[in-house]
């Protein structure tokens, strides 16, 4: 916020400081989205809400039935990651670790095929008894395995991080729900937590169908989401609410449809450059943030399409007007009409 309200501030008066200028050029628009050419997004939003209405039925409904593969974070347990010299064979590890008793263990590829990742629940105690349990198993099976890393989370710690997590999602919606009430009007805080929501569940929803692991960083990714999808939403409020003001003829489908139009390429633009950075961390940042970069990356994808087609399509079915929205006009002020 500094650099963009400050610094760029002070770099356009560096270069245009001390000049009359009538217009200040930021580019070429490739595609104009006016008269015939704007999208009338209000005329598909009967689409839009069965398109989401069936991922959010998909979601919960994995939700409900198969939950979420929770990570050791919340679980609790003992994690060891161990080292093969060449690719390694998982059932064969399985196996291995069931014949001395640990049924329970989780074994699943960690960035390469030759990187293991064991995961063992409610195995606490003594940290390096437990690891050369494993080790030792494992090495009679391979003398080459080494031992990378071990880590236990006790299942108190793991209960009250699944509880101050789902109270950190459900505070950073009350508090949205606040200040978007306060900053403009009911009807675009209730569109705002709604398509806020919409974006969480169907993120959640992805994790759950195809059984990725949710940790602590995906829990941070959410509540990264839900910021970056309000900025995106509350940009398309203002235009919302300025055109209210500024469009004296058409309706509220109208208003809604310009704003839409002409915030639509600063939304793009926004999302396609961050997706660059997430692609990048997803693709090569490795395992570690594998799942957080994932995560963002379906929330931006999921959080841009809600911004224009979930929240404002909502504040046409909590009835908003243009008496909620017009300022009165002063006598002698001039009209301007699109």
């Amino acid at each position: 916020m500094f650099t963009a309200i400050v610094v760029t501030r002070a770099m356009v008066n560096l270069v245009w400081g001390g000049r009359s200028v009538k217009s200040l050029p930021i580019g070429v628009a490739w595609v104009r989205l006016k008269g015939s050419r704007a999208i009338t997004f209000m005329s598909r939003r009967k689409m839009a809400a069965m398109f989401s209405a069936v991922l959010l039925l998909i979601s919960i409904g994995s939700l409900a039935t198969r939950g979420l593969q929770l990570g050791i974070d919340f679980t609790g347990g003992t994690l060891v990651e161990v080292a093969y010299p060449q690719a390694a064979d998982l059932e064969q590890i399985q196996l291995t670790l069931s014949e001395v008793g640990l049924d329970d263990a989780v074994v699943q590829l960690f960035g390469s095929p030759d990187d293991v990742l064991i995961r063992l629940s409610g195995h606490g105690g003594d940290l390096a008894q437990v690891s050369g349990e494993v080790l030792s198993a494992l090495q009679r099976q391979s003398s080459d395995v080494q031992l990378r890393r071990v880590e236990f989370v006790g299942p108190q710690v793991g209960e009250e991080l699944t509880q101050d997590g789902g109270l950190a999602l459900l505070f950073a919606l009350v508090g949205i729900l606040i200040y978007v009430g306060l900053r403009f009007r009911y009807q675009f805080a209730l569109g705002a937590v709604a398509a806020l929501v919409h974006d969480v569940i169907i993120t959640m929803g992805v994790f759950s169908v195809f059984a990725i692991e949710f940790d602590l960083t995906v829990l941070a990714a959410l509540l990264a989401v839900i910021g970056y999808s309000l900025n995106d939403t509350i940009v398309v409020f203002d235009r919302i609410r300025e055109n209210f003001t500024v469009i004296r003829k058409g309706g509220v489908l109208d208003v809604i449809d310009r704003a839409l139009n002409d915030s639509l390429s600063r939304t793009v633009v926004t999302s396609l450059t961050t997706l660059l950075v997430l692609l990048a961390l997803l693709f090569f940042g490795g395992e570690v943030i594998h799942s957080f970069a994932l995560a963002l990356t379906i929330g931006v994808v999921i959080g841009t399409y809600s911004s224009l087609m979930v929240a404002s399509p909502v504040l046409m079915v909590m009835g908003l007007t243009r008496q909620d929205m017009e300022e009165p006009e002063k006598e002698g002020a001039a009209i301007d009409t699109p």
